[in-house]
């Protein structure tokens, strides 16, 4: 689309859009592509996934008009190692992001060596942006931020700012006490208009049936801060597990004119992302083992998902455990179990942070699409022929997906250093003891 000027709502709301990114074609042939990842946004958040209170009409006009998806998986149930994958459609390890997220001081980040969907579509010549929260790495002297991993622009901040639906939420005068959900409604109502005020530029500017506008959440919802932490809705537990409220999360695809309104229920994952825009842009994929599929044939109604399995690693994934479950089909094993401190105060314990790891042989065994809560093992009562087959189709895919998993060196081990803190006074020392805002 050239490099004309494009007049977006960041300026007024520039942390609202939790992570915005903006990758605009350079040929008038090129669609340009929006991605809106939400903070420990839960599947049951959403009206149009269900919830009786949410004020979200411009999220819901974009699920009614656009592709919904029922069955979409993060990575990771929480922040740095669930953008890390979106960001280069490889799972976290493979870039050595994990075990947990980036604090403020790390000395590590997403390595520069990894290639980003920003890279892979600058070499096809679009121009990019990042706005909002991007917790993979600051670095000295900035050197992890986004304009060092191929984005032209990057308006944000470079960690957990805990505001809007990360709590503690906030949200500005205009949509305090606006919601009947108290201050996370209020927060995601402000969402929401964020989204509102995007989807209108686009259309100021003459480019919404040349844009596909995809958006996600980074995590389930931090259960820990009851009614202030979001909702998985019917599904069991949130944030910090591996049970399907910390990893399935909403998804709609929005692309007036090319993208057939409707729902799928094909399994997809935010690891799909950077092979299905590489493709419509005509670019080439990255030289390295990825684990994302194109998504085409489910955006434009030609066919199905590529995507027949998804592996669930925990926080702390490490080679000796390897996923903790593996969904494939319409079932999903849990090999292993452990709750979260991200997903106390449920009624269920097996959420709560002091429950252990434990391991399961035969592993747990669900049919999603009869049972998404996970409440009832399919094995409890033992085992038919049919089950068994399954088990051994679930094994041999976990088997050859972890010989082919190689483990990066970790980038959260590398350890702390204050002075890395960002700083509001500039130049001051010691940090991070100076930086004191006013």
């Amino acid at each position: 689309m050239g490099q004309q000027s494009l007049r977006l709502p960041w300026a007024r709301a520039p942390l609202a859009l939790l992570a915005l990114l903006v990758l605009r074609g350079a040929a008038s042939t090129a669609p340009n592509f929006v991605l809106v990842l939400a903070d420990d946004l839960g599947f049951g958040d959403l009206g149009s996934y269900g919830h009786p209170s949410s004020a979200t009409p411009h999220l819901d006009r974009m699920a009614s008009r656009g592709l919904r998806f029922t069955d979409f998986y993060s990575s990771s149930s929480v922040c740095s190692p669930s953008r890390a994958a979106l960001l280069t459609g490889r799972f976290q390890m493979r870039s050595g992001v994990y075990p947990g997220v980036f604090s403020p001081g790390s000395r590590g980040g997403l390595p520069l060596s990894e290639v980003t969907i920003a890279e892979v579509l600058k070499a096809v010549g679009y121009a990019t942006a990042m706005v909002g929260k991007w917790h993979l790495g600051l670095g000295m002297n900035g050197s992890f931020l986004p304009v060092h991993q191929g984005f032209d622009h990057f308006l944000g901040v470079p960690y957990s700012h805990d505001q809007h639906t990360h709590y503690p939420q906030f949200a500005s005068q205009e949509y305090t006490g606006q919601s009947r959900r108290g201050p996370f409604g209020d927060a995601l109502a402000e969402f929401d208009g964020s989204v509102g005020q995007l989807l209108q530029a686009l259309q100021e500017n003459g480019l919404t049936n040349t844009t596909l506008v995809f958006f996600t959440s980074d995590n389930g919802p931090s259960t820990l801060r009851m009614a202030r932490g979001g909702s998985s809705g019917l599904l069991k537990c949130g944030k910090g597990t591996t049970y399907e409220g910390g990893m399935r999360e909403p998804a709609v695809a929005y692309w007036p004119g090319r993208i057939t309104p409707g729902v799928t229920h094909d399994l997809a994952s935010t690891l799909d992302i950077l092979p299905t825009l590489t493709a419509l842009a005509g670019a080439a994929l990255p030289k390295v083992a990825l684990d994302g599929y194109d998504l085409s044939p489910v955006l434009f109604g030609s066919g199905k998902s590529p995507r027949q399995t998804m592996f669930f690693y925990p926080p702390s994934a490490d080679p000796l455990h390897g996923p903790f479950a593996v969904r494939f089909g319409k079932y999903k094993a849990h090999y292993f179990t452990q709750g979260s401190l991200h997903s106390d105060t449920t009624p269920d314990e097996a959420c709560h942070g002091l429950t252990p790891l434990t391991p399961h042989l035969p592993p747990l065994l669900f049919d999603l699409e009869s049972d998404p809560a996970e409440n009832y093992d399919l094995l409890q009562s033992g085992a038919g022929p049919e089950l068994l087959q399954v088990l051994k189709e679930i094994q041999l895919h976990k088997v050859l997906f972890e010989q082919r998993m190689e483990f990066g060196e970790s980038q959260i081990r590398k350890g702390r250093d204050p002075a890395l803190q960002p700083c509001c006074v500039p130049n001051c020392t010691p940090k991070p003891s100076c930086c004191h805002c006013s």
